[in-house]
């Protein structure tokens, strides 16, 4: 890679981090004036694809920590908007569901997100759309491929050292 490229790289780099924000800001906002926030927004939307799933599942799809999910479940709860029951095969353990008003409130929000979608990359062209999708694709098999790289050279360095270690007690 030469020095233009990398330069062109950072370049979109920042780009994609200010677009993420400000439309992140921007569904922020709408998604407010139905009193919920993102995350909030993000718990409420997900259950209305898969109910019934435990708090370390919600926190897996969501990409959040499972005290993230604990404390936002917690508030979600106490308005009202999600139940938690226990699992018959493990008590400590509870299955999220959404109540009739989280419900009400989830569509709403989903219904905030695709005017967004509507109104912003519902502008672009269908060869547009479909060049933006297939970039987006590729630069995420890159980043898992590099993700998975580092992961497996982290595990066979790990091995690697505790491999030549020096033993106790011998000489």
């Amino acid at each position: 890679m030469n020095d233009s490229q990398i330069e062109a790289a950072a370049r979109l780099w920042f780009r994609m981090l200010r677009l993420h924000t400000r439309m992140n800001t921007a569904v922020a906002r709408r998604v407010k004036e139905i009193g919920l926030s993102v995350p909030q927004c993000d718990v409420l939307t997900t259950l209305t694809e898969r109910e019934g799933i435990s708090q370390q599942d919600l926190a897996e799809r969501l990409y959040v920590t499972k005290g993230n999910i604990s404390g936002l479940i917690d508030r979600l709860a106490d308005a009202g908007l999600v139940e938690r029951r226990t699992f018959e095969f493990d008590r400590r353990s509870h299955a999220i569901f959404l109540s009739a008003a989280g419900r009400r409130l989830a569509l709403e929000a989903i219904r905030i997100q695709e005017t967004f979608v509507a109104e912003t990359l519902g502008r672009l062209s269908r060869e547009q759309l479909n060049a933006f999708e297939g970039l987006l694709i590729a630069t995420r098999d890159i980043v898992r491929d590099n993700e998975a790289r580092r992961a497996n050279g982290s595990a066979a360095a790990k091995s690697s050292s505790a491999s030549q270690s020096p033993r106790r007690g011998t000489t």
